[in-house]
């Protein structure tokens, strides 16, 4: 506060306000040595913060940007699948056929831009994969209930994939980081297991899609008997070249379903706990052998029955015949 000096002068009043600046109202603020560990201690903390934080970081499973070109023409392929399966189920067979050739382009073209512009990502390892299965799935599904596919196969292929299914879902959550949650679950950015196809597995996908090309392509070339000008003629059957192939296929998938119960490289856990990925991949493809086992057994049987019961109706049509 300043303290106020009034002076009379013959004129009229002056006020001079003087400050006043004595030593005992000036104060300097200079860091008291009180100051000094609390500083040293929140500097210290924040150190510490600062370490824990990098440590947290360095823990956590990196994530990938699963957000590009190849994956994209992936997701179309997936839903290419039902869509393919609705026209062959209401017998639009040419645009089946062509919406089933998109497919496969886009299966060639997706991995060769993966390759090229190096996109590949852990999660294009899964659902690549996964829209291959998906077409297969859902048309052998539809081309079996139109009785275009023999039951026999059919149940060979949607076994084979059923059990490696089951033994995806347990390699999954067996090498999933901690915490194991819904979510992370089904985080496919959060990278925990890598499939590789085996060789005859990969053979055995081409000789499948063939297949499926194959079935759906031959209503459109049978239509108003289109063959008959150029294959007739060397008394050829396309139904009976169709039935010696769909052996060949279930030779295939039998020997691809095994291979991975038996190669120990087809599955790869991450992780730097050698016995334990050990241990998760024995139980994995103990999962596989068994399970694929109950349906090679069943196809057989299923094979085995309907060529009798076929048999069984041959014969009772030669009588009906001759009378």
């Amino acid at each position: 506060m300043g303290r106020e000096l009034a002076t009379v002068w013959p004129w009229p009043t002056v006020t001079v306000v003087i400050h006043d600046c004595s030593p005992a109202s000036t104060s300097l603020h200079l860091p008291s040595t009180k100051d000094e560990p609390i500083a040293r201690s929140l500097e210290t903390a924040r150190e510490r913060t600062k370490a824990v934080r990098e440590k947290v970081r360095s823990t956590l499973t990196p994530r990938e940007n699963i957000y590009n070109l190849p994956n994209f023409l992936t997701v179309t392929r997936l839903i290419a699948a039902p869509v393919t399966a609705y026209l062959v189920v209401h017998d639009q067979h040419t645009w089946a056929l062509a919406l089933f050739a998109y497919a496969g382009f886009t299966d060639l073209v997706d991995g060769w831009l993966a390759r090229r512009w190096k996109l590949q990502t852990v999660a294009g390892s899964v659902i690549d994969p996964m829209a291959d299965k998906a077409l297969m799935i859902i048309l052998t599904v539809t081309l079996a209930v139109k009785g275009a596919l023999p039951l026999y196969l059919a149940t060979l292929i949607l076994g084979r994939d059923a059990s490696l299914a089951i033994a995806a879902i347990y390699y999954r959550y067996a090498s999933l980081p901690a915490p194991k949650t819904f979510m992370r679950y089904w985080d496919f950015s959060l990278p925990s297991a890598e499939v590789h196809p085996t060789t005859v597995s990969k053979y055995n996908t081409l000789l499948q899609l063939v297949l499926i090309g194959s079935t759906l392509a031959l209503p459109v070339v049978t239509a108003g008997g289109q063959h008959a000008g150029f294959m007739s003629l060397q008394n050829v059957d396309l139904h009976q070249i169709m039935a010696y192939y769909q052996w060949l296929v279930a030779g295939t998938t039998a020997w691809s379903g095994l291979s991975y119960a038996f190669l120990k490289d087809a599955v790869t856990i991450m992780g730097s706990d050698e016995e334990l990925k050990a241990k998760q991949g024995a139980r994995g493809r103990a999962i596989i052998g068994i399970t694929f086992g109950g349906v090679v057994a069943a196809a057989v049987w299923v094979g085995y029955t309907s060529d009798e019961k076929r048999g069984r109706n041959a014969k009772n049509e030669g009588p009906e015949l001759d009378r």
